[in-house]
């Protein structure tokens, strides 16, 4: 805190900041009646937040988000990264905005991520929830309280900084509670009640169970206390029972659920949830249409929810990613901060050889290039576990040194590696390689989830470089039907611009054209119906016609007429709009005929700009006897005449008038500049557009 708050305790006498910071959350919680929250710090040399104090609910909980790189899209990432507050105010706008967190925690509650900041820097971010009955907004009280809350935390680790006890981005778990004795009168209540009755912790331990929850559930009762039920009881050891344990304290409603103690008693469980923990009552089930369940090898690992928490959550990532740069982008965000390896490599395989598709982490690239192209009859740990489809874990140098004396040569600056093999539809696709900058113990359970990321991870690679390759094969298509460079043509300046979109094949119909005819030019811009390799395909085919009809000297209204009988008896299905001009630069002319297009716009030489009303006829491949009149406009030198696809004015949220005003006043503030900064500075605003749909044609040109 600062001095005015605390009056400056010598630093080997500060409290611990453990403690502080539960203090402050917990001051917080109590302020706005909040069931649970977490503060993380910023761990500035990874990019990372820490989750270091947690309060209110079990830590096993937020497994899967510990440690979370800044760029994820949660909350508390969202927070730190935009500075603002980041509300959800329930299970459905979870589901929508953070499906991650939605598809591992699927119950009802609402969610707050507030920065902890100053002015200066970001030190971390703090969340709280409340159970899915709050109201549907953030009071100005709760954000007032919690701003606050923040506040005082950002003060505090500036003060301890300034006397060189920084808040270090350590996760440190909770400690566990001592377990409380109950009253004797309460014990002797609860021993008389003819059902079973037992109070579990936040942790799930049992606190406290009468006779008849030991006689129900088969073990004494002093078996029963100090653990949660699932680790004692294997039958009861299901993620799925333990998610209705889970849903009663997130939502702080009532739940249950039915179970079979072997060999073939069922139990009905009800909990009731406090913010303290559980009470849970016990009781034979009258009938039960639940065929029975085997029961749980005991010598079978714990079927813990954190387990499949990781995995859900990988899962639900990769599901957005679309090519091989997304996937190695996603697992190094996701994956690496959550079990704490400094290092990525993925490796694919092609032609009997490993390739290193991408890393992170290593600052020298040589370190990693010298593997790419490696034959997988190497002896490597990569192309072995490619090869066996086993995982490799090796917790030290040594222990992998022993097993490949050729490591001593590479050294890579890593102290312990997981090789995990993707292995998709029974091929082996590439190796995964994570390294921890010291000494790893890989337990039993991080195995299993590291061995099911795998698989995770082969599946969404095989899909990525599936993309990638079809990705290739549109834009390679695409590009051989646009022209490479326009010509130059005596008395005209010309500039063009093609922009694909964001989404799906980043490959549409939208075309350009520009040709000499005699002593003038003719130019063409237009747009086929549809995003795929069939739309640029006719595309090519239409653009192909223009030229041909042009070259016949045929009138642009009669260019039109004949390409749009080709398309109809094409029978493509598609339909395309389009424009075509003659432009007489001696006569400072130019004649149009437009199909279904866009209006162009022309900037006069003074500066005002215009959109021109052209007749036109029906889109190109509707009808065959289609009439498509020429319009003549003046064009004097100096005058700019845009032609474009709907792409550069279609813009969610905006009117398409307002959108079509708006690149207007662009081109009337810019358009005496050279034509290749116009068609820039119109473009501008698409290229930052995100998650754009459409593609981009842009053609201009200027008399002179």
């Amino acid at each position: 805190m600062p001095d005015r708050a605390a009056p400056g305790p010598p630093a080997d006498r500060a409290p611990p900041h453990q403690a502080v910071l539960t203090r402050v959350l917990t001051g917080m919680l109590d302020d706005v009646q909040a069931h649970s929250g977490a503060v993380y710090i910023l761990d500035r040399g990874e990019n990372v937040l820490v989750m270091t104090a947690m309060a209110g609910l079990p830590r096993v909980f937020a497994a899967p988000w510990e440690r979370v790189a800044v760029a994820s899209p949660i909350p508390v990432a969202d927070a730190v990264r935009e500075r603002r507050v980041v509300w959800v105010g329930g299970e459905e706008e979870m589901a929508g905005r953070y499906p991650r967190i939605a598809v591992v925690l699927p119950y009802p509650f609402a969610l707050a991520a507030f920065p902890v900041a100053t002015a200066d820097a970001v030190h971390g971010a703090v969340y709280v929830t409340w159970p899915g009955s709050h109201p549907p907004d953030l009071s100005r009280h709760e954000r007032e309280r919690l701003t606050a809350g923040c506040d005082r935390l950002a003060e505090y680790m500036e003060w301890a900084a300034a006397r060189g006890r920084p808040v270090r981005p350590e996760p440190t778990a909770r400690a566990p509670e001592p377990l409380a004795g109950d009253p004797a009168e309460a014990s002797r209540m609860a021993a008389r009640v003819p059902y079973g009755l037992c109070a579990l912790d936040l942790d799930g331990r049992v606190t406290y169970a009468n006779g008849a929850c030991g006689d129900l559930l088969g073990v004494p009762v002093a078996r029963l206390v100090g653990t949660p039920p699932w680790a004692t009881l294997p039958w009861l050891n299901d993620p799925m029972y333990e998610d209705r344990y889970r849903a009663a304290l997130l939502s702080q409603q009532i739940t249950s659920f039915v179970a079979l103690r072997p060999p073939g008693d069922w139990l009905s469980f009800r909990l009731y949830p406090s913010t303290t923990g559980l009470t849970v009552r016990i009781t034979r089930a009258r009938a039960s249409s639940h065929p029975g369940r085997p029961p749980r090898d005991p010598g079978e690992g714990p079927g813990r929810l954190v387990t499949i928490s990781h995995v859900l959550s990988l899962a639900s990532a990769l599901t957005e990613a679309v090519g091989v740069r997304d996937v190695i982008d996603l697992v190094a965000d996701e994956i690496m901060p959550a079990v704490g390896s400094r290092t990525l490599v993925m490796l694919g395989s092609s032609a009997g050889r490993l390739h290193v598709l991408g890393q992170r982490g290593y600052e020298d690239p040589s370190l990693i290039e010298r593997f790419d192209g490696m034959p997988l009859s190497a002896q490597t740990p990569g192309a072995r576990a490619l090869l066996g489809g086993v995982p490799a874990f090796f917790e030290s140098r040594p222990q992998l040194e022993r097993v490949y004396p050729a490591r001593y040569a590479t050294p890579d600056g890593m102290a312990a590696w997981a090789y995990l093999p993707l292995i998709a539809s029974g091929r082996p696709v590439g190796t995964c390689v994570l390294g921890y900058a010291e000494p790893h113990a890989f337990t039993a359970e991080e195995r299993a989830v590291l061995t099911s990321v795998g698989g995770l991870i082969a599946q969404a690679l095989e899909r990525a470089r599936l993309y990638d390759a079809k990705h290739r094969l549109a834009h390679g298509l695409q590009e051989a039907l646009l022209p490479h460079t326009l010509p130059s043509l005596p008395g005209l300046e010309v500039a063009a611009r093609y922009l694909p979109g964001t989404q799906g094949m980043d490959i549409g119909g939208d075309f350009y054209d520009l040709l000499p005819v005699g002593s003038a030019a003719a130019a063409v811009i237009g747009d086929v119906q549809g995003h795929n390799v069939t739309a640029a395909g006719l595309m090519g085919q239409v653009r192909t016609a223009v030229r041909a009809y042009t070259a016949v000297g045929q009138t642009p209204g009669r260019v039109m007429e004949s390409t749009n009988r080709l398309l109809v008896d094409l029978a493509a299905e598609r339909f395309a709009s389009c424009i075509y001009l003659h432009l007489d630069t001696g006569r400072g002319r130019a004649l149009l005929a437009r199909a279904g297009h866009p209006q162009p716009l022309l900037r006069e030489p003074g500066g005002a700009v215009r959109a021109l009303d052209l007749a036109g006829g029906p889109l190109l491949g509707i009808q065959a006897d289609a009439v498509y009149p020429t319009t003549e406009v003046p064009l004097p030198p100096g005058s700019v005449l845009a032609l474009y696809t709907d792409g550069l004015i279609e813009v969610a949220g905006v009117d398409l008038d307002e959108s079509l005003a708006a690149v207007a006043d662009r081109l009337a503030a810019v358009g005496d500049r050279p034509l290749e900064a116009v068609a820039d500075r119109l473009v501008r605003h698409v290229q930052e557009t995100q998650g754009r749909t459409d593609d981009v044609a842009l053609l201009l040109l200027r008399p002179g």
